[in-house]
């Protein structure tokens, strides 16, 4: 495994280790106030002896009253900075890099735990029987705008200083970023819609401030869409546009992904034979992208052999390897790559035979959380736990949120 062993130079100078990096997924596994919880904490402190280049966390909110799922967290000032300061040291004596994923979910907010809903127009998720769990959002006003990108400055800044080694802007899979680049979701006449330049204008505006904030020698990646997968979207061709805009910005690491909630890929991937066949979802957008840009590239999507990643950096298309649902099962994952102990990661679809929830991750997602969730209490990965246990906790957790909300 020469290629993925080797270590990879950001052009900050930022230095990974390996090619391997823990891509964010939904974790949902914060106190109720949204800080990190101790189990969160400590499933990092894992993977983090299982010896990756990179750990790229889940959500971390910019603001508060803007949740993608009951327990996210939450960072906009410095009331749980002594537990950010123990989740950015749970790497310690690793070489390991871990970096927040900030994110704001704009429309895509549950009603149950968000008292409003804001995204660049007033166009709401449409998701046949389950759109009523949205509420319609209210389009964001030029000062709210500017209030949202510099929340990302601010939250950067003090997860710098609580110690994580860079972060990453979450600008794909339908939230709010994803949001302003779509002209499915934006609407807008103003300087921040219309174009593909102007509705790139927010994502270019919030890297600006988080580099103001965190200064040049600090590693800021992003993960964005290769495409949403829907009429009138955001398509490849934009989604070229926008990541040539931020290479020539100098951001440090792209990782590509794809889809929203309406229209899941990054769950599902993208089902052609072929894509099966060689595993890795958006690996025709990256060669593409290695083209244009010379930034370095992190695909994540569909990666379950060894052999595949190996060939993947071998031919050259991307310069880091992607995996999440994975590391879910297999928290020492890139210790046995180098082994050789393992030479394929299986990752399950638990379901429930509720076609719509089945369709759009309602199952996977909490599924995979739960995972997590036994990983931080020291607890070891259960392949055999049935889906309608994720389902209640899924539903359990809605519940208690709207009802503290509501009080």
């Amino acid at each position: 495994m020469k290629n993925m062993s080797s270590p990879f130079t950001l052009p900050n100078g930022s230095i990974l280790k390996n090619r391997i990096a823990k891509s964010a997924m939904s974790e949902n596994f914060g106190t109720r106030n949204h800080a990190p919880s101790k189990g969160l904490i400590n499933a990092y402190r894992v993977w983090a002896k299982g010896n990756p280049g990179l750990l790229i966390t889940g959500n971390v909110m910019v603001d508060s009253r803007a949740l993608g799922e009951a327990r996210n967290v939450v960072v906009e000032d410095y009331k749980d900075f002594d537990l950010l300061k123990e989740w950015a040291r749970s790497v310690d004596g690793t070489g390991v890099h871990i970096w927040p994923q900030i994110n704001h979910p704009g429309r895509q907010a549950f009603a149950a735990i968000n008292r409003q809903t804001v995204a660049p127009s007033a166009i709401p998720l449409k998701m046949g029987g389950i759109s009523k769990m949205f509420r319609v959002p209210i389009a964001l006003t030029e000062d709210a705008i500017w209030d949202i990108i510099k929340r990302f400055g601010t939250t950067a800044r003090i997860l710098k200083e609580a110690g994580f080694t860079g972060c990453q802007i979450h600008a794909a899979h339908g939230y709010l970023v994803s949001q302003f680049l779509s002209p499915r979701s934006n609407v807008r006449t103003d300087q921040w819609g219309g174009s593909t330049a102007n509705r790139a204008r927010f994502v270019l505006e919030i890297y600006r401030e988080i580099r103001r904030q965190v200064g040049a020698d600090y590693p800021i990646g992003i993960k964005i869409n290769s495409a949403d997968f829907q009429r009138g979207g955001f398509t490849e061709e934009a989604s070229m546009e926008v990541i040539r805009l931020l290479g020539d910005e100098g951001i440090d690491l792209i990782e590509i992904s794809g889809g929203t909630y309406e229209q899941p890929a990054m769950i599902k991937g993208d089902r052609k034979k072929s894509t099966i066949a060689r595993e890795a979802y958006f690996l025709d957008y990256i060669k593409k992208a290695r083209k244009l840009i010379k930034t370095p590239l992190l695909l994540t999507g569909g990666f379950r052999s060894v052999s595949v990643m190996e060939n993947a950096l071998e031919e050259g298309h991307l310069d880091v390897v992607g995996l999440a649902r994975p590391f879910c099962l297999y928290p020492n994952l890139a210790n046995q790559i180098f082994d050789g102990s393992v030479e394929k990661f299986e990752a399950p679809v638990p379901k429930i035979g509720i076609k719509l929830f089945d369709k759009i991750g309602g199952v996977e997602l909490p599924w995979y959380e739960l995972q997590i969730q036994r990983i931080g209490k020291g607890k070891s990965p259960k392949v055999e736990l049935l889906g309608i246990l994720a389902f209640i906790f899924s539903l359990k957790s809605l519940f208690f949120k709207s009802f503290r909300k509501n009080r």
